[in-house]
């Protein structure tokens, strides 16, 4: 029955609960209005950053459409969470390795997302993210770009947003719609925007705040600036090399960049309750998928 299925999410994970305890995780979601702006290369050097200063880290790729975290890393994943939603597999059995520690869970090109599942994959998701052997300090989600549903429940679900933003018209206009969905259909707050691939000192500070004017006006959101990466050929090499720029060049330009902003994100505040769990990260996310479920119904 419909009800039943809404209610198995919580039921489940209010069992495991009692079976293990619970460890804060914070979880970052990377997104951006557009495509073209370097997000997933973001997201995967920010994660090896935060992992070279100790950190366990996990990288979502979330964008199952087009996921490509793999490809940009050079890894040839067997499995993906394809597999984890048909319950052939679980979450540990899937993670591939990655430079510094990290640790992936592979979208897998052209499946369905975790924000398309029914109420008994549901539980059966919680679960496995419950049942984890090595739960992350940190857990980095690569959203798709744009607007779509599945990019705000995810940002919506986490504890942080991060907006990646050019300083181009397409980019401006395109995160101050992501920022407005997130904001006002969402409860979104709070947004750390980082501006990449500026050509000259002080040019992310000058698109943040073009940026920051417009949603001063309409929107009732805080925004901090939390970093510039600057244009630099060696991050298109590392992209050809299919390597990680922060490693394959760490003495250039943009991988000092990165590893302030990692340095910065590491600092930003863990959660404070037990509802700071990885498997309440996806409790929310399909909720949210609930939810917006019933409303279309």
């Amino acid at each position: 029955m419909p009800g039943h299925e809404a209610t198995m999410p919580e039921d489940q994970a209010a069992g495991l609960r009692r079976i293990q305890p619970l460890r804060p995780v914070k979880v970052i979601a990377v997104a951006s209005g557009k495509g073209g702006v370097g997000k997933t290369s973001i997201s995967a050097n920010l994660a090896i950053g935060l992992g070279e200063l100790g950190r366990r880290v996990m990288l979502l790729d979330a964008d199952v459409g087009l996921a490509n975290v793999d490809v940009m890393l050079g890894l040839q994943p067997r499995h993906t969470l394809a597999d984890v939603f048909s319950g052939r597999m679980g979450l540990d059995e899937i993670v591939v390795e990655g430079p510094a520690g990290l640790r992936i869970l592979p979208g897998g090109s052209g499946v369905s997302g975790l924000t398309d599942l029914d109420g008994r994959q549901h539980g059966g998701l919680i679960s496995a993210f419950s049942t984890l052997r090595d739960v992350p300090d940190i857990l980095l989600v690569d959203t798709a770009a744009g607007v779509s549903r599945g990019v705000l429940q995810y940002a919506a679900a986490a504890g942080e947003v991060l907006v990646v933003l050019c300083d181009e018209p397409a980019s401006l206009t395109d995160s101050y719609a992501l920022i407005k969905l997130l904001s006002t259909c969402w409860g979104v707050r709070r947004f750390r925007i980082v501006t990449n691939m500026t050509r000259r000192a002080g040019d992310g500070r000058i698109a943040f705040h073009k940026l920051q004017r417009v949603t001063d006006r309409f929107l009732e959101v805080q925004l901090e600036h939390t970093g510039s990466i600057p244009w630099d050929a060696r991050v298109a090499r590392a992209i050809q090399l299919q390597l990680p720029f922060v490693t394959a060049f760490p003495n250039s330009v943009a991988a000092a960049a990165l590893k302030n902003l990692a340095r910065r994100a590491d600092n930003w505040s863990m959660p404070r309750t037990a509802r700071g769990g990885i498997e309440f990260f996806v409790e929310r996310l399909l909720a949210g998928s609930m939810s917006t479920e019933h409303a279309a119904a």
